[in-house]
């Protein structure tokens, strides 16, 4: 298996930056970036993506065809016990609002 992936953005071979030229004098174009697959990003998002933009490239012309496959019907909920106003220490004037699972209740 290869140690990199091309870019899924589906504009990044239309991106004006200098590590983007390939070819000889006359026949330059600008190509798609290599994603090397290092320990960082393996079994993550950026093993298939060289920026934030590309990334934000494809899921605004994805996302629906995406959204289609597994598609939610319904909202999800997690049990949780009363929320809890904490004082973070004493003599504090404020309070930390403590919201803990309710793990009797889990499904």
């Amino acid at each position: 298996m290869s140690d990199f992936n091309w870019c899924h953005g589906p504009q990044c071979h239309e991106k004006h930056t200098l590590d983007r030229i390939r070819g000889v004098k006359g026949s330059k174009v600008l190509r798609t970036r290599k994603v090397k697959t290092n320990q960082w990003n393996r079994n993550t998002q950026w093993e298939f993506f060289c920026s934030n933009h590309c990334q934000n490239d494809f899921w605004n012309k994805h996302a629906r065809d995406i959204v289609a496959i597994a598609p939610r019907t319904e909202c999800q909920e997690t049990p949780i016990n009363d929320p809890q106003k904490v004082r973070p220490y004493d003599g504090s004037s404020w309070y930390n609002t403590e919201i803990t699972v309710d793990e009797s209740r889990q499904r």
